[in-house]
């Protein structure tokens, strides 16, 4: 979240940057809370210096043998408004943390102004689109030819927008996260299996709740929710912590899987594997010092995209503008990926540098040894690649007028086999 002490330091810049997002944001409404607390914690400095003085004559006329219940009496009276004050300073407080958790990062002067998707700006391209000699097919249709994918028994088992992999389909999907994590690791990055299942601090840590609350998947009766991405646990590995400044970056990857309600995405994408409920997922996370973060972005980045590179499947990046970088970042670069069945590039991967802003939710800080007060330490992440989709993009891509699948190079290490025929199993 922001410091309140920034918002009233930058007001202006603050306010058009809640302009230049898209929604409506308050900050008025927490710099009067920010007010109101300091007008009572004056009067309750003010209030325990007079009981305070109160106090000390007391003393001085009962040595004298003097009447000081009077004196005594107003002490109480003022011990009842002190008391009064701490309650209304608690409310206040509270009240004061939930407007700042209801307020997202400011963007990066390098974001673009915009309105919306439509206003995000190319930076780079790799491969032009795949073209083919023939009508290609959809993924979702490939898959039930090949019979490696089973849309109907997955709606018979759970529901819509979840996926039953068979065969060869699943041993694509096994090879595809193995061979990301195998590429991130040689990249540096620290593998991490952590829970699917996280406490409500967590979300609050790194922006989920209270904004996102009707997308999560809550378990009843309990404090815990199932991660929408590994994001969620790895950032919070560090929760209350303190880091050494000599280790940055730190650098984590994990496979989770992920799971997301989609609430308000009825319409979009109902078929395939792109918005599912269920899916899985490699994210790399970075803990970074505040003065180089936006580099380690641009590594990040980098990182998220060799593995299309090594794919060869064709994709570009583009920044996202401020009307539609995500809730808790300052900047966004997504990766979208060529799919033929859309005819257009779809998002694959989001690289977001957070600055402070999560650390500061999640107490997160850095100090080095020539600082007697710790700063905030920045955050990063992003999908080092999302799994289905990549799946999915593989397939489209690499799909035979005979509607069989070549397996793209680096993976026929992985998947023993060197194109994906009909599998005749059950």
């Amino acid at each position: 979240m922001l410091d309140i002490k920034y918002i009233i330091n930058n007001y202006d810049e603050v306010k058009q940057a809640m302009e230049n997002r898209s929604g409506t944001y308050d900050i008025d409404s927490a710099i009067k809370l920010e007010n109101e607390r300091k007008e009572i914690i004056l009067e309750v400095e003010q209030l325990k210096k007079e009981r305070n003085d109160a106090s000390e004559q007391v003393g001085k006329m009962k040595k004298a043998g003097e009447d000081a219940s009077s004196i005594i009496a107003n002490m109480k009276e003022l011990g009842d408004k002190i008391k009064e004050l701490d309650d209304r300073l608690s409310k206040v407080q509270e009240d004061l943390r939930n407007a700042l958790l209801a307020i997202p990062n400011v963007p990066d002067k390098t974001v673009p102004v915009g309105k919306d998707d439509s206003d995000n700006v190319e930076v780079r391209k790799f491969m032009e689109p795949t073209k083919f000699n023939f009508e290609p097919k959809a993924h979702w249709d490939l898959g039930v030819d090949l019979n490696i994918i089973d849309w109907q028994r997955a709606g018979k088992i759970s529901g819509a927008r979840f996926t039953v992999y068979k065969e060869l389909g699943a041993r694509l999907e096994r090879s595809v996260y193995n061979f990301m994590l195998d590429t991130h690791i040689k990249n540096g990055y620290t593998e991490i299996i952590p829970p699917y299942m996280v406490n409500s601090d967590s979300m609050r840590g790194t922006g989920q709740l209270p904004k996102f609350a009707e997308d999560m998947y809550h378990v009843d009766g309990t404090d815990y929710y199932l991660i929408p991405t590994a994001e969620v646990p790895v950032t919070n590995l560090h929760r209350d912590e303190i880091l050494d400044e000599s280790e940055l970056p730190i650098k984590y990857c994990s496979y989770t899987a992920c799971f997301r309600g989609e609430a308000g995405s009825a319409g979009r994408d109902t078929r395939g594997l792109i918005r599912q409920h269920q899916f899985n997922k490699v994210e790399l996370v970075k803990f970074a010092d505040p003065s180089n973060s936006y580099e380690e972005l641009e590594k990040l980045t980098n990182d998220a995209e060799q593995i299309l590179k090594l794919l060869k499947i064709p994709y570009r990046v583009v920044v996202l503008c401020t009307g539609d970088v995500g809730f808790s970042s300052a900047k966004t670069y997504d990766i979208e990926v060529w799919m033929p069945s859309y005819n257009k590039y779809v998002e694959i991967s989001s690289c977001s540098c957070f600055t402070d802003y999560q650390a500061r939710r999640a107490n997160i800080r850095l100090k080095s040894q020539d600082e007697s007060k710790g700063r905030y330490v920045h955050t990063l992440n992003g999908s080092g690649l999302a799994v289905g989709r990549t799946v999915a993009a593989i397939i489209e891509n690499y799909q035979r007028e005979d509607g069989t699948i070549e397996i793209p190079e680096v993976l026929v290490p992985y998947m023993g086999c060197k194109e994906i025929k009909k599998f005749n199993g059950k």
